[in-house]
């Protein structure tokens, strides 16, 4: 980082997390609107049902996006206390360390992907006669998820460098390409789920190939430091991806929420309304990783702030960081509440035509589906705190809460009490209940330092 730019020993905090919130945000949306592009061209050009093979395909790619998330998330914050201590060196080869590890652990499952895609969709729970759309998009897309978990890395990195405007460019790039391809492949090809496929792809390539440029070129501090091939540096290797894995656990666990989310809600849809159901669900779940990553995007620019002043042992700033994260993430979690609530024939007028069946279903669920995105959002924010100060139990207690001690349960007992309402308010109980073990972990806490 730079320090006459982004000194976070010293400038104000408020300014120091606008300066990262405002480019980590734009990023952390454009991420999302990667999928949500092809939702939204695959709804026009190819209908519903095209929306439904994605959704039972993007659990998986969010598994993928979550390990990026935990070993980016550990991996920063352990790089961050390095750098405030001044071993630049150490952070330098945890980065690298945990770019290699991504990679061979990305590599083995999309291999087998590849060879056996259609047996992949029906361990996804594809119907026969989804199953063409889910394969064909499996076989187009799997190549590109190994540069798809560099980019979730490297942001991080990047961020930490002191070049979140960089991290920004490189999200919206990917965004930009995968426009301007869906439309291409299509609309004018007539590629179909295919187009889609190998859109997202192309995009997804490009951006991993400007992120790890940067890490190996142009980097900073924490340009990709050359490993040592020995038994004791592969020991040492080891010890230090197991320690970033476990502060970043929580981080997986969050977007294994989401991967939850959609697995589950397609099976319970797929049982209360057929394949319109999971076309509905499936409308619904291109918006909730927007909603995911307002939370990350706060969480994220707070980190660096968090962790660099927790190492160098400043409470006041890592407490008055917190504080604006948290409120930053209640004002941010009424506006999209609002949006949910208030517009919902538009959200689902940008994916299908208002008179297809299962838009008729998302435009009814849409508002019970938000209720709770003022406590998912905070809720995120608070897992973030925790893991930028090393407090790893209670980080991943929250995350397992969220993403499936209450998430599961609910899913399966509130369609039962009151419908197929049930399904869409399961994520808002889930989240609720989550928010009150906070509150409760933060009351014992001021106790205990009384």
């Amino acid at each position: 980082m730079e320090r006459d730019a982004i000194d976070l020993s010293t400038l104000n905090v408020f300014v120091l997390f606008k300066k990262y919130f405002i480019p980590t945000l734009l990023g952390m949306l454009s991420i999302s609107a990667v999928t949500a592009i092809d939702g939204i061209f695959v709804g026009h050009g190819v209908g519903s049902d095209g929306i439904a093979a994605i959704n039972i395909c993007i659990p998986l790619l969010m598994l993928f996006t979550g390990i990026g998330l935990m070993v980016g998330v550990g991996c920063s914050v352990v790089a961050s206390i390095q750098l405030s201590r001044g071993k630049n060196k150490s952070a330098r080869l945890n980065v690298t360390q945990a770019l290699l590890f991504v990679t061979i652990v990305a590599l083995l499952p999309s291999v087998f992907m590849m060879i056996y895609p259609e047996h992949t969709a029906r361990l996804l729970g594809a119907s026969e006669y989804l199953l063409p759309m889910v394969t064909d998009y499996l076989v187009w897309s799997v190549p590109s998820w190994i540069f798809q978990i560099w980019i979730t890395v490297s942001l991080f990195i990047i961020r930490l460098d002191g070049a979140p405007r960089l991290a920004m460019l490189c999200s919206i790039i990917t965004a930009v390409i995968n426009v301007i391809l869906d439309w291409l492949f299509i609309f004018p090809l007539g590629w179909g789920i295919k187009g889609a496929a190998f859109a997202t792809s192309i995009s997804i390539v490009t951006g991993g190939i400007i992120s790890v440029s940067y890490l190996l070129f142009y980097a900073r501090h924490l340009r990709l430091y050359r490993l040592k091939w020995s038994f004791k540096s592969l020991y040492l290797s080891l010890r230090n991806l197991n320690y970033q894995c476990r502060i970043g656990f929580s981080a997986l666990l969050g977007e294994a929420t989401l991967a939850v989310l959609m697995f589950v809600g397609n099976q319970t849809f797929m049982s209360y309304l057929g394949d319109n159901g999971v076309g509905a669900f499936g409308i619904a779940c291109y918006y909730i990783p927007f909603v995911f990553m307002v939370g990350n995007a706060i969480a994220q620019s707070a980190q660096p702030i968090i962790s660099y002043n927790f190492g160098l042992g400043y409470k006041e700033r890592v407490i008055a960081t917190g504080r604006i994260a948290f409120l930053t993430a209640i004002g941010c979690g009424m506006i999209v509440t609002f949006a949910f609530s208030v517009y919902p024939e538009v959200l689902v007028e940008c994916f299908v035509s208002p008179e297809n069946k299962a838009a008729q279903i998302a435009i009814k669920g849409f508002p019970y589906f938000s209720a709770g995105f003022i406590f998912f959002i905070v809720n995120i924010a608070a897992i973030g705190y925790f893991q930028s100060i090393e407090r790893i139990r209670p980080a991943i207690i929250l995350a397992l809460l969220r993403g499936c001690i209450f998430l599961i349960p609910c899913f399966i007992l509130l369609p039962k009490m009151i419908g197929i309402k049930g399904v869409w308010l399961a994520l808002s109980l889930s989240e609720i209940l989550t928010m009150v073990i906070i509150v409760i972990i933060y009351g014992m806490e001021k106790l205990k330092n009384r």
